[in-house]
């Protein structure tokens, strides 16, 4: 007796879950009703996140405006001054919460370095050479440790998004879940 199995066809992929869980870590498995495993991705992460941005003294997630002319690989900006400062590379993948530094970077002006935006103030704005000396010379490692959470926490984003995308991994099978019912009911 042989049975024939019909195997499932793939499962689509969920672009508007990728797209909010890369908004906001996590709100991607909250749309598609898996809401535990949403509110751990949105705490741990975030609670990653801002306590690197605390131990940083809330300092260590921007993009500089540099000079891009001795890169080897971007030479034009905004790529140009990611490569300048690899860290955001990975910290830009937390979302929501990594773009007051783009919107400090392209509000920018090289002739007013001191001139701070309305709502954000100098949140996530790249910090002054001597300010950056400062935080590096005179205070302990936690300033790169906080850093380094940054990072960690926009990569482990990048695991939450594919998995927003290619959805759950356990899925009932047509048929077989209607059979267990009725075993049970019997």
């Amino acid at each position: 007796m042989t049975s024939t199995s019909n195997p499932q066809p793939p499962r689509k992929l969920d672009a508007l879950a990728a797209l909010l869980s890369f908004l906001v870590p996590g709100m991607g498995q909250i749309y598609q009703g898996r809401v535990g495993k949403g509110i751990l991705f949105l705490l741990s992460l975030y609670t990653l996140f801002f306590y690197g941005m605390w131990m940083g003294q809330w300092s260590n997630v921007y993009l500089p405006d540099s000079s891009v002319a001795n890169n080897y690989v971007f030479r034009f900006k905004p790529l140009g001054d990611v490569e300048n400062r690899v860290q955001f590379a990975g910290q830009f993948w937390i979302g929501i919460a990594a773009w007051p530094a783009v919107i400090q970077y392209a509000a920018s002006d090289p002739n007013q370095p001191n001139k701070e935006l309305p709502i954000l103030k100098s949140y996530q704005k790249a910090p002054s050479e001597t300010r950056l000396n400062e935080l590096q010379r005179n205070g302990d490692k936690r300033w790169d440790l906080g850093w380094v959470y940054t990072v960690i926490a926009g990569v482990l984003n990048i695991l939450v998004i594919y998995d927003a995308l290619a959805g759950p991994v356990h899925r009932d099978v047509p048929g077989k879940s209607d059979e267990k019912k009725e075993a049970v009911a019997s």
